[in-house]
């Protein structure tokens, strides 16, 4: 079965998460790239050896598995180098996406990334995109309650982001997470619209 890929994106803290809940509630599926990396990393014995090549043996945990956190303190202040694991993990994640999506029975499916669109590597990987807006001081609350971090933290996040602007620009559809009530009935309009293509 053919799939339609919507790409759901928007900055930390966006509302994302809860736009791809209801779709999941609506029997449409949501692939969290974050989350799905994340497992790889534990998981893709030939994706670790790859990174550890790139990034030294010292970012192996004793198991064999990636030490995300070692992983990060090595690319941090690396563009270059973080560009170079990027192009190890991203082929990686495109392809356990594309076996998740043949997995499911749904004829539409969600890709979900905060840097969906600022990535090269996934221009054209979705037939159409969603963006995901909220107030830049509703962001920052919600991620200093969600993780834990001061609103310095949070925002030094955000300056290494797209803004909602941004985002927009290159979207399908803009939905604002402050605003549920009026998101459902254009969630629900579009998917209608995909499937009476």
């Amino acid at each position: 079965m053919a799939k339609t890929v919507i790409a759901l994106t928007g900055g930390i803290g966006s509302g994302k998460s809860a736009v791809a809940t209801a779709f999941c509630a609506l029997g449409i599926p949501s692939y969290d790239c974050d989350s799905r990396a994340k497992a790889l990393y534990r998981t893709d014995r030939v994706l670790a050896a790859r990174v550890a090549k790139l990034l030294g043996e010292d970012v192996l945990a004793d198991d064999g598995t990636l030490d995300i956190r070692k992983m990060a303190e090595r690319v941090f202040a690396d563009a270059a180098l973080l560009e170079q694991l990027e192009a190890i993990v991203h082929p990686a994640v495109a392809e356990d996406f594309r076996q998740w999506a043949a997995a499911q029975e749904s004829d539409i499916v969600i890709m979900e990334s905060a840097i969906l669109q600022q990535k090269p590597f996934f221009d054209n990987f979705a037939d159409y995109t969603i963006t995901v807006s909220a107030p830049e001081e509703v962001r920052i609350q919600r991620v200093m309650r969600r993780d834990g971090l001061s609103r310095e933290q949070v925002s030094s996040r955000l300056a290494n982001q797209w803004t909602d602007e941004q985002r927009a620009a290159g979207a399908d559809l803009v939905l604002a997470s402050d605003d549920e009530s009026a998101s459902l009935p254009k969630i629900l309009e579009l998917i209608d619209k995909l499937r009476n293509k």
